[in-house]
C-alpha cells in the first residue's frame, strides 16, 4: 500500500493549504450559494483535488494528441519524452505517462480523504455534506473515466479502501465510475454560477461520454495481447445496452435547457471567453504558473515563440490538414498558417517554407494584443467539456445503434450549421465515418485524438492510411540540405522540416497494437509503482 503514504502526505499539504486560506467570517460565498465556514472548508478539501489535475491541462495534448497521426513535438532533442511520443515510442519511464497516472491517483487519494473528513464532521452541514459528497464524486468519477481509458484495467482506492495494486477488470472500473457520477448528479445542482465547479448537466454529460466508451466494447488485457505486435486493428464491436444509455444521459443535458451552442464558434476560446456562455458545461481554472501548480501550458504549447520561425512551437499539427474542407470556418480558426504580429502589424508565416502551422485554439485572439501575450501567460481556463460533445456524442451512439439516424444527422448539422453560420452544408443522412470526421472537425487539439481513436478501433489503420499522404512524409523531405520545390517555392528542406519528416515516418514505422493503452509508468519518484501484469507489449517498470 506504499502509493497510499504517497497520498496521505498529499492530502496533508494540500488540505492544509485550502483550510488555511478559509475566511472566518460566520458565512462565505461559495460555488454560487451561501454556506457557514465549515461547509466552505470541506469544499476546498475537494477542490484540492484538482491540483494535481490542473497539472495535466496540457500533458494531456502530449499524452492524447501527439501520439497519433495529427500532431507532433518540437519540445528538446529527439530523445525527449514528447518527441518519443510524437514518433509513437512511449515507454513506462516516459514523462507523459508517469506523470499523468501519477497525478489521477493523487487527486483520487485527496478526494477519498476529503469524503471521509466530510462524513466524519460534525461541523458540516447536511446540504454542505451532500454537496461536497456530490463533487467529490463527480471529479473521482472524471479520474477513473480517464484512467480506464488510457490504461484499461487499473486498481481501484475508494475512501473505504482498496488496494494500489490490484488491478480491476474494465467492466468493475466502469461500473464504479458510473456508480459515482449517478451519485453526485443527485446533489450536483442544476445549474452553478461558473463552470469551474460541477452541475448535474456536468455529471450528466460525463455519463454519456463515459457510456459511449463503454458502449464500444473497450479491449481486454487479452485482446491487446491478442494484437500487441501487429498492425492490424481489433473487430469492432458494441454493447447497445451502454450506447443506449449514452442517448439516456446525453438527453437530460440537451432537455435540461441550460446549454446551448455559442453562435460563435471561435468565442469559446482564449482569456476574455474562458469559464463563461451556454455552451462550457465543466472547466478547469488556471490562475498561471506559481498559483495552480503549472499553469494551462496548451497555449504555451501552440505558441510559446510565435515571432522567431526559427523556433517551431511545442506542439504542432502533423500536417496542413488537407482533406479538411478549406471553406469550413473552423480550419481557418483552428489550425494557423499566418498571423499578425500587433505590435508592429508584421505577417509570420506558418507554412513552407518558414516553419509548420500552428494550432489556433492555443492562441489567445480574445482581446486586445492577446496574440502577443498569450506566449507570455498560461491562465486561461480549459474547457473539460463542453455543449457540442453532448450533441455528437449522441450522434455517435445513435450511428452505432443504427436507430433514428434522421435525429443523428439532425445533431451533426446543428454543429456544422453553426460552424457555416447557416445550413448550406448539412449533410443529407449522416454516416459513422461522417460522425468521425466531425469529431476532428469540431475538437481538434481539444485532447479527444488518441481516445476516439482507440474507441473506433482504427487507431491503427488512420496512422497507417492517413500518414503517408502528408505532404512532408515524402522521401523528398529526409535530407535537411535537398532542395525542393513545394507550393510553387524553392528552397532548402532545413532541419525543421527533415525532423518533421522524421516523426511522420516513425509514426507509420512505430504503431502496433499495444498502442491502444499505455505503459504502466514508474511512479511520480520513479520508484516500480508494483502493478502487475505490465500492459501488452512493454518492459515492466523498475525503480532507478
Amino acid at each position: 500500500m506504499k502509493k497510499n503514504v504517497i497520498f496521505r502526505a498529499l492530502i496533508v499539504l494540500f488540505a492544509a493549504s485550502y483550510f488555511a486560506a478559509c475566511s472566518d467570517d460566520d458565512e462565505v460565498t461559495q460555488g454560487g450559494g451561501i454556506t457557514t465556514v465549515e461547509d466552505a472548508k470541506a469544499f476546498a478539501l475537494i477542490d484540492a483535488a484538482l491540483r494535481p489535475y490542473q497539472t495535466l491541462s496540457s500533458t494531456f495534448t502530449s499524452l492524447i494528441d501527439t501520439p497519433v497521426d495529427g500532431f507532433t513535438s518540437f519540445l528538446g532533442t529527439e530523445e525527449d519524452d514528447c518527441t518519443l511520443a510524437a514518433r509513437i515510442m512511449i515507454e513506462y519511464d516516459n514523462l507523459y505517462p508517469r506523470k499523468t497516472f501519477n497525478a489521477l491517483y493523487q487527486s483520487i487519494g485527496i478526494v477519498n480523504d476529503a469524503i471521509k473528513q466530510i462524513n466524519a464532521s460534525k461541523e458540516v452541514t447536511e446540504n454542505g455534506r451532500k454537496l461536497g459528497i456530490a463533487r467529490a464524486k463527480f471529479l473521482r468519477g472524471l479520474f477513473y473515466s480517464y484512467l480506464v481509458q488510457l490504461w484499461g484495467e487499473v486498481p481501484i482506492i475508494l475512501d473505504n479502501g482498496g488496494s494500489s495494486t490490484d488491478r480491476k477488470s474494465i467492466d468493475v472500473v466502469y461500473a464504479q465510475i458510473v456508480k459515482d457520477l449517478t451519485e453526485a448528479e443527485l446533489d450536483l445542482p442544476g445549474s452553478v454560477a461558473t463552470p469551474v465547479n460541477p452541475s448535474k448537466g456536468a455529471a450528466n454529460t460525463l455519463l454519456a461520454r463515459v457510456y459511449l466508451a463503454w458502449g464500444n466494447n473497450p479491449l481486454t488485457q487479452e485482446q491487446v495481447t491478442a494484437i500487441k505486435d501487429g498492425k492490424t486493428d481489433p473487430a469492432v464491436s458494441y454493447n447497445n445496452a451502454h450506447l443506449e444509455k449514452a442517448v439516456v444521459y446525453a438527453d437530460k443535458v440537451i432537455n435540461s435547457g441550460v446549454y446551448s451552442l455559442l453562435s460563435d464558434f471561435t468565442k469559446n476560446w482564449g482569456l476574455a471567453n474562458e469559464s463563461r456562455g451556454t455552451e462550457q458545461i465543466f472547466t478547469i481554472q488556471h490562475e498561471g504558473d506559481g498559483v495552480d501548480q503549472q499553469g494551462n501550458h496548451q497555449a504555451h504549447c501552440a505558441q510559446h515563440n510565435p515571432w522567431n520561425e526559427d523556433e517551431p512551437p511545442h506542439i504542432q499539427p502533423a500536417h496542413t490538414y488537407d482533406w479538411w474542407p478549406n471553406d469550413d470556418p473552423r480550419k481557418a480558426f483552428s489550425v494557423l498558417t499566418q498571423l499578425v504580429n500587433p505590435e508592429g502589424d508584421s505577417v509570420h508565416i506558418y507554412n513552407w517554407p518558414h516553419r509548420l502551422p500552428v494550432n489556433g485554439k492555443g492562441v489567445d485572439r480574445s482581446y486586445p494584443n492577446a496574440a502577443y501575450l498569450t506566449q507570455l501567460r498560461n491562465n486561461v481556463d480549459r474547457i473539460e467539456i463542453r455543449y457540442a460533445e453532448v450533441l455528437i456524442t449522441k450522434a455517435e451512439a445513435l450511428v452505432q445503434l443504427n436507430k433514428n439516424i434522421g435525429e443523428a444527422t439532425n445533431l451533426v448539422n446543428q454543429i456544422r450549421a453553426r460552424a457555416y453560420g447557416n445550413s448550406s452544408h448539412d449533410i443529407a443522412t449522416v454516416t459513422l465515418k461522417d460522425v468521425q470526421d466531425e469529431w476532428e472537425y469540431e475538437f481538434q487539439y481539444e485532447q479527444h485524438r488518441w481516445l476516439n481513436l482507440t474507441r473506433w478501433k482504427n487507431l491503427i489503420s488512420t496512422v497507417t492510411t492517413l500518414v503517408p499522404k502528408y505532404t512532408y512524409y515524402d522521401l523528398k523531405f529526409a535530407n535537411p540540405d535537398a532542395v525542393v520545390t513545394q507550393n510553387g517555392i524553392e528552397h532548402t528542406v532545413g532541419p525543421v522540416f527533415a525532423r518533421y519528416h522524421k516523426h511522420l515516418q516513425g509514426k507509420v514505422a512505430n504503431i502496433r497494437g499495444r498502442n491502444y493503452r499505455f505503459p504502466i509508468p514508474q511512479s511520480a519518484t520513479f520508484a516500480d509503482l508494483g502493478i502487475r501484469p505490465q500492459n501488452p507489449g512493454y518492459a515492466e517498470p523498475v525503480g532507478r
